[in-house]
């Protein structure tokens, strides 16, 4: 066969049971043809120990692997399928459900009730693919209405494993109806509260696939799993151009941003464990005793340059050092649900000091941290995830810019950043940002506009870089040293400006010095704000969030800046005199005695 998709597409088409008969006969892997007669893992999860392809799973089976032991409680079991048609073809069919029902042991193509994972009640609904392909008819689509029903009513998370080949013709009309209801009953869900997380086995497709499988707040796939709307044969019909090799598998909707992660079965149920965890958000820091401020760290101005060069520096930590350790159980997200997935930006779910938070940062080792407008938009999911769920976010801002190339214009780059401003500027949750090295423009800011926001030592933030400004004003980006000065960019030009809240000290030489120490100090400063900006309450926050903003610019900080300066220089001149004066008079004293 000419790839893995022709292979999945000949196993789910209903053709191949003589060759999964022969398989589990001879107990070989249906793909490699692996022996798997002694294999505890195939024993178990049903996945081949050589080439990692996941078999077939019954929905009990999913159920057993994925629930603590004895907590299942099946619901709304006894519910069947009529004919509401009065079907005919081949067999009729009702005698196509009592085949299926005798078979399977199933009364219809999907299992719903409650569990605990993890010690986290679900609610839990698994499609199975044995029961006529998994397809959504009435019964099916009632039954995981209900599931989600069950779990708003008692603010529990849904947890659904699909494994489907569609809607159900015998069903007509009547089953394409099930698609709005369960998107419906998704979207309610959501609007309320408890999390919804979904899996994509092998197959997921049709109107299954473009209705309640891919609504949910995050979205998991198996690996090789059959995954796509339109079956293949009618893409290659209304595509000119031949489709790319395993367009339809997990991992091609994992790299076009449609899938978060892809998981293999064996750690799945660890995966929904933790995610489960950090979306309960059971805990939130408190401020005990307000600590004294500390001291902003000497910044000599004669060396702006030199900033600049560390901000840049090669081995100055990016997001993801910063976040493996200031974070534990970091679960990333991936993807924007619209185009692709943009590694500049990196997403996540994590734990903080003991408190789940979503954290957002620019990650410099990709593309120099330049994002497209799908980066943008995976950072707006992720935000939104963060206010359905009551989540603080963190975002770490290590960028020279947006990436400026054509594909960014064509995939709508000035729209992402500004939906990203917008967003942010009323997100109904605290938001932290540190700026842990290069703060470039507009890339920079969408990430920025936040309650409290950090700046390294060492890092700068600035509206243009040194050489494009050289550039611009002497036409020669020689003269960029010359011109940083004066753009004032350095961590302590924008607190005194007010654009920054806090400077955070670095190790001596820089954090590519100490990396783990940088992150110590970054972690202790984060901590400080995110309590403070949790002391207030959501309307508060967003109200004092937009008048931050609107503040600055105004004449009224600048003046108040200039005399700020002024007092502090006229107190240093004070003190300088009276202790001048101190020492005339110390002196005469010591002339008189002598």
């Amino acid at each position: 066969m000419r790839n893995l998709v022709d292979f999945l597409t000949y196993v789910v088409s209903g053709k191949p049971k003589q060759v999964v008969k022969v398989a589990e006969e001879e107990e070989k892997c249906v793909y490699c043809s692996a022996d798997l007669t002694s294999s505890k893992l195939y024993r178990r999860y049903r996945v081949c120990p050589s080439c990692r392809f996941h078999h077939s799973l019954s929905a009990r089976r999913r159920i057993r692997l994925l629930a603590d032991p004895a907590t299942f409680r099946e619901v709304n079991r006894f519910l069947v399928s009529l004919d509401p048609l009065s079907f005919s073809g081949r067999s009729s069919y009702p005698e196509r459900l009592r085949e299926a029902q005798e078979r399977t042991g199933l009364s219809e193509a999907v299992v719903t009730g409650t569990c605990t994972i993890g010690g986290y009640p679900t609610v839990i609904a698994v499609l199975d693919f044995g029961f006529m392909g998994g397809n959504m008819g009435s019964v099916v689509g009632e039954k995981v209405a209900l599931a989600f029903e069950l779990a708003l009513r008692r603010k529990l998370p849904v947890v659904s494993v699909v494994s489907s080949g569609g809607a159900r013709m015998q069903e007509g009309v009547l089953s394409l109806m099930q698609m709005a209801k369960t998107a419906a009953a998704a979207k309610r869900l959501q609007a309320n509260g408890p999390p919804y997380i979904s899996v994509l086995a092998n197959p997921t497709s049709g109107e299954v696939g473009a209705s309640f499988a891919n609504l949910g707040d995050i979205v998991l796939a198996e690996p090789k799993a059959l995954v796509g709307f339109a079956p293949l044969r009618v893409m290659a019909k209304a595509s000119p151009k031949p489709l790319p090799e395993d367009s339809h598998t997990a991992e091609f909707h994992f790299e076009h941003g449609m899938v978060d992660q892809v998981v293999d079965r064996t750690k799945l149920r660890q995966l929904l464990s933790v995610l489960l965890d950090l979306l309960a958000s059971r805990y939130r820091l408190t401020l005990k005793k307000k600590g004294l401020p500390h001291p902003p760290p000497g910044h000599p101005k004669g060396l702006v340059w030199q900033t600049v060069q560390l901000a840049r520096h090669q081995k100055r930590p990016t997001a993801l050092d910063y976040i493996s350790r200031l974070t534990s159980r970091f679960v990333e997200l991936r993807g924007d649900r619209l185009y692709g997935d943009d590694p500049a930006v990196v997403c996540g779910l994590a734990e903080l000091a003991g408190e789940a938070v979503v954290i957002i940062g620019q990650e410099r080792s990709h593309n120099e941290g330049r994002a497209y407008p799908e980066g943008f938009r995976k950072a707006q999911r992720a935000m939104r995830l963060a206010a359905n769920f009551g989540m603080p976010v963190v975002t770490l801002i290590d960028t020279p810019g947006a990436y400026a190339g054509i594909e960014a214009e064509e995939r709508g780059l000035g729209a992402a950043i500004a939906s990203t401003l917008a967003l942010m500027s009323d997100l109904p949750t605290p938001v932290v940002s540190a700026i842990i090295g290069e703060g470039g423009s507009e890339g920079a800011l969408a990430l920025g506009v936040a309650d409290r926001i950090l700046m390294q030592e060492n890092a700068i933030y600035s509206v243009v870089s040194p050489e494009v400004a050289a550039a611009i004003l002497y036409r020669d980006e020689g003269k960029a040293e010359e011109v940083a000065a004066a753009l004032k960019l350095t961590a302590p030009d924008c607190k005194e400006l007010g654009v920054i809240d806090v400077v955070v000290p670095e190790p001596e030489g820089g954090a590519h010095a100490d990396p783990d120490e940088a992150a110590r100090l970054l972690k202790t400063f984060l901590i400080g704000e995110l309590l403070e900006a949790q002391q207030s309450s959501t309307k508060k926050l967003v109200k004092e969030r937009y008048k931050k903003f609107r503040r600055m610019g105004e004449y009224s900080s600048y003046f108040a800046a200039a005399i700020s300066r002024e007092v502090a220089q006229l107190q240093r001149l004070v003190q300088r005199g009276l202790q001048e004066i101190r020492q005339r008079r110390a002196a005469r004293q010591k002339g008189n005695r002598g």
